[in-house]
């Protein structure tokens, strides 16, 4: 990274903001496209700038944004200042709170809040308002102050943060046990055969669509993923359905529900706010895009927690009512599903 005024600057001086190593199977690939693929909201101009500065490393050594990737290749984008989620700024945001003790609080997330800074991201989070108000968060194995678990920025719904690192280390370990207890109220495209039901499916990094998570059912790659569904209601082309986590990986829900047929209602980024069922009226067609509008987001809210609290050891359960916009958008369903019988 040389310039004018000085040397260039070693590895070792440097902060590491992404690391990705090529997965095996990866074709030659130039560089400035392949981070593309892995660096949420990052635009292609904004990645060859900074292979122009000196920024993007493979292995060990800096490359111009036409270097070729290939397998086994370890990606580095490096830079003189530590990443955003480091430098935590705590902001005056208002917080939903459903309960909260010395211990631990729960929090009702709405939908378009991100849980914690990154890429693109760095103000406005949920993460941003806790330090706000709690001094002194114990951070999680990825040093994300006060989170157990999280949920992804649109959806709705309920969050446990603990407040103590005794608390951080025992809720930690239930969510690890897999003995906390999460259902979510999802609603899904096309009318689903079963009542209820178990999908299992390991779930890894889409390996073309690095933003997308993916099935794999041969269990080759990925990690174990379990969810139980039950219908609560069935609104002709929709359905509304209960979602029990017994794992809690990336995307989840959104991913085992498009791997069984029935995306998220206009869950965009795995293509649900396409119109997937239904007829090829136009008047059906305003209906859905209007019901997008209702909802403009994918159709899912973590509804129920249930954890033993880490303290007084007794089982706690909270439940939340479905956001308005969800509840609307349902009601439309419900509407046009009684009408067009």
């Amino acid at each position: 990274m040389g310039s004018a005024n000085g040397p260039a600057l070693q590895e070792d001086e440097l902060y590491e903001h992404h690391r990705i190593v090529a997965p095996k199977g990866q074709k030659p690939f130039r560089v400035d496209k392949f981070l593309m693929n892995f660096i949420e909201n990052a635009t292609r101009n904004k990645i060859q700038q900074a292979a122009k500065d000196g920024h993007v490393w493979v292995n060990g050594t800096i490359v111009k944004q036409n270097y070729k990737v290939k397998a086994g290749d370890e990606v580095k984008v490096m830079f003189e200042h530590p990443p955003h989620e480091f430098l935590l700024v705590p902001e005056d945001i208002p917080l939903d709170i459903v309960y909260e003790d010395e211990a631990l609080l729960v929090v009702n997330k709405p939908a378009g809040m991100v849980v914690h800074p990154g890429h693109g991201n760095y103000s406005g989070t949920l993460i941003n308002a806790l330090l706000h108000h709690i001094e002194n968060l114990p951070v999680n194995s990825n040093e994300r102050p006060g989170l157990v678990h999280r949920i992804d920025k649109d959806t709705s719904g309920l969050l446990l943060v603990a407040k103590t690192e005794a608390a951080m280390t025992q809720l930690s370990k239930q969510f690890f046990d897999k003995t906390s207890e999460r259902e979510y109220v999802a609603l899904v495209w096309g009318n689903m055969e079963d009542d209820e039901g178990t999908i299992e499916g390991n779930i890894a990094r889409h390996p073309k669509n690095r933003l997308q998570m993916h099935v794999f059912p041969d269990g080759d790659e990925g990690k174990e993923a379990v969810t139980h569904f039950k219908v609560l209601e069935r609104l002709g082309y929709v359905t509304l359905v209960s979602c029990k986590l017994e794992t809690g990986r990336t995307h989840q829900i959104r991913v085992h529900m498009k791997y069984i047929g029935h995306t998220l209602f206009n869950d965009e980024r795995y293509g649900g706010e396409k119109i997937l069922k239904g007829t090829t009226f136009t008047k059906y067609k305003q209906f859905v895009e209007n019901a997008f509008k209702i909802l403009p987001r994918q159709a899912l809210h973590a509804k129920t927690l249930g954890f033993v609290h880490p303290v007084t050891k007794k089982m706690m359960r909270f439940d939340s009512d479905l956001p308005e916009d969800m509840q609307s958008c349902i009601e439309k369903w419900r509407h046009y599903s009684k009408h067009s019988q």
